[in-house]
């Protein structure tokens, strides 16, 4: 649906030092209907990469195609027609304060010279879709975050689009709401059939509803996969460092403070078990007791949802003696269970 290909943009005069490099190189592919993530830390390239696919941008360098169209060749009626097909919603809603509910979701249509009589066949059965049906007469100022933000919503599907942009639609909304926001956005694509690319800091959100997800980090692509694969195995440096708060769990200081590389006589040594797919359902704690001895501590555990599928994390200590060591790696061996040392305690 969105291919990013060799995608480099400069702003400023590329031979000044005072020119930037906001994106490098990117490739990158949206397939149709899926429900696509770009992660990365403020700065990192994200709002560009998104305006470039509906040529709020061009690029400087390579190609964004959308379904099959070049966006940095069309000209301005080329970008509108293609605007019709893109529809997109913003962090701060972007709402006329003027404008009712309805009037606000049938804005695009107005402006796209839609008839009064159509206009009122679409905006309602929207407004319905994103449960606003009876605030349609209400204006911004008597609507909650969540609803403007659903009324931005209804807005950017108006025009019957079939990709829908993400600019951190939910970073002004507190968990909850962004929660029913996140639901709604799943409805509209499985209802739908539309394609999602969505651009957060935050990781709960992919974590929730992406099925792919690529990171971003000074204007290159560093890492990209399913949400689950990269969730569960961050390989690059700076996913690590964004999902460290967001995946398993997290030791007390008190014990990390203590941890050490290697082992001395009479320590303990601290394992992360990881627990996914067939593992995730199988009574392994109780089996790793009976394997290895009763000895076993178990210090924190988690077990959550990325991208619909379980994901349970363990973090259990017992005595780094050889013998011992050797039953618990037999038992990993066996099981398939994927593990981590994290360092030994006294």
């Amino acid at each position: 649906m969105v291919v990013f290909d060799a995608v480099t943009k400069t702003f400023g005069d590329p031979k000044s030092k005072t020119s930037f490099k906001a994106l490098v190189g990117v490739d990158y592919i949206v397939p149709r209907g899926s429900i696509s993530g770009i992660i990365g830390r403020s700065g990192a390239g994200k709002s560009t990469l998104i305006r470039l696919v509906n040529g709020l941008e061009r690029p400087s360098a390579g190609k964004v195609a959308v379904d099959g169209v070049d966006v940095g060749a069309l000209d301005e009626a080329g970008l509108r027609t293609l605007r019709r097909s893109v529809g997109m919603i913003f962090q701060h809603f972007n709402l006329l304060s003027s404008r009712t509910a309805y009037d606000n979701v049938a804005l695009p249509l107005e402006i796209a010279g839609v008839s009064r009589a159509e206009i009122k066949q679409k905006v309602g059965p929207l407004l319905d879709l994103v449960g606003l049906g009876d605030k349609a007469n209400s204006y911004p100022a008597e609507l909650s975050g969540g609803q403007k933000q659903r009324v931005g919503i209804a807005r950017a599907l108006a025009t019957e689009p079939k990709l829908l942009l993400s600019d951190e639609a939910t970073s002004a909304l507190d968990p909850e709401t962004t929660q029913s926001i996140l639901e709604l956005l799943k409805k509209i694509n499985a209802e739908l059939g539309l394609t999602v690319l969505l651009i957060t800091h935050e990781m709960e959100v992919v974590k929730t509803i992406a099925s792919q997800v690529a990171v971003i980090d000074k204007g290159l692509i560093v890492e990209q996969g399913t949400t689950f694969d990269i969730f569960t195995n961050p390989r690059h440096e700076t996913t690590r460092s964004l999902l460290s708060a967001a995946v398993g769990v997290k030791l007390p200081h008190w014990v990390t403070s203590g941890l050490k590389p290697e082992a001395a006589p009479g320590d303990r040594v601290l394992v992360r078990l990881v627990f996914f797919g067939d593992t995730a359902f199988q009574p392994l704690t109780a089996r790793l007791v009976a394997a290895i001895g009763p000895d076993v501590n178990i210090l924190a555990g988690t077990i959550e949802e990325i991208s619909g599928q379980p994901f349970g994390s363990l973090v259990v200590s017992y005595p780094a003696t050889p013998e011992v060591t050797a039953r618990a790696n037999q038992f990993y061996a066996e099981t398939g269970l994927t593990t981590e040392v994290l360092g030994y305690v006294a």
